[in-house]
């Protein structure tokens, strides 16, 4: 199974409500925070939503 591990690094003060529903579908909702999840389509989908509120950090196969 393929992870990748995101970074929030951006902020969510002020951004639509469908960026603030997209961080918290991936599970973030403070600057700095990580989570490792599963790469599939939907979470890379979910990511490339929102690229300049979180960056991949790692990617483990």
């Amino acid at each position: 199974m393929a992870t990748i591990v995101i970074k929030q690094i951006g902020s969510p003060i002020r951004r639509p409500k469908d960026q603030l529903a997209t961080l918290k579908g991936l599970g973030l909702n403070k600057m700095n925070r990580t989570r490792e999840l599963e790469d599939t389509p939907s979470v890379r989908g979910m990511v490339n939503k929102i690229p300049h509120l979180v960056a991949i950090i790692e990617e483990k196969a």
